[in-house]
């Protein structure tokens, strides 16, 4: 299983690239395998375009939750015309698409009550993809402990920002170091994504701070074996 990222920012990034930019990042979301896609946003089609992936070889189509930077209608029918099936998914749910086995956990993401995080099972590999949401409901840490994620995908909005009201629905960096003090026995591989623009450095700095914590920063594009 192979998981590559299409975008890893926040909705605070623009949603059309600059002519001339130092550093950009795409809205985001993921694409599993090449045929499962996580969250259709406004710029999927774009991301695929770029990175020579042909949209029609997605078969299915998951979303986190419905706030427009995940979730784009337009986006959504343009790969059901291709043929891709959007799979709907609520907290608790266990479903077999295609090849992948999926359960849905409740997220912490206040402002939309029915976001959904992931484990995704399949070539006896594990995936947590958690974007957005803040600190880990009790039922995502016992799913966790129990499947043994080979990868996890958390939300790292806010950088190390303190006292931001936004940590009741996101996680600053703080957040997902103390996190992973208390997971690093159940899962692999730890990595960050959903960086807003306005409260991180950029990406090399990034990734440098966060390599030193044995976490691996996603960009665009980024693809890693499971």
């Amino acid at each position: 299983m192979k998981i590559t990222f299409l975008g890893t920012g926040a909705a605070d990034w623009p949603t059309e690239k600059p002519k001339e930019t130092a550093e950009f990042r795409r809205l985001s979301s993921a694409l599993i395998d090449g045929v499962l896609l996580i969250d259709p946003g406004p710029q999927v089609l774009e991301a695929l375009n770029e990175l020579g992936i042909d949209p029609g070889q997605i078969q299915y189509i998951i979303n986190t939750h419905r706030h427009s930077d995940h979730f784009c209608i337009e986006t959504l029918e343009a790969l059901k015309s291709f043929g891709a099936v959007f799979v709907e998914c609520f907290a608790d749910d266990k479903k077999r698409i295609g090849n992948y086995n999926i359960l849905a956990l409740k997220g912490n993401h206040a402002t939309c009550e029915d976001t959904v995080h992931f484990i995704i099972s399949a070539q006896g590999k594990n995936l947590f993809y958690g974007l957005d949401g803040a600190w880990l409901l009790y039922d995502e840490v016992k799913a966790i402990q129990e499947n043994k994620p080979d990868l996890a995908v958390f939300d790292a909005t806010i950088g190390y920002i303190d006292g931001d009201y936004r940590i009741f629905e996101h996680n600053n960096l703080n957040m997902v170091l103390e996190m992973k003090k208390t997971l690093d026995p159940y899962i692999g591989r730890f990595c960050i994504s959903h960086m807003a623009r306005t409260l991180h450095p950029g990406h090399k700095v990034l990734s440098e701070n966060m390599h030193k914590h044995d976490i691996i920063t996603a960009y665009d594009g980024l693809t890693l074996e499971i």
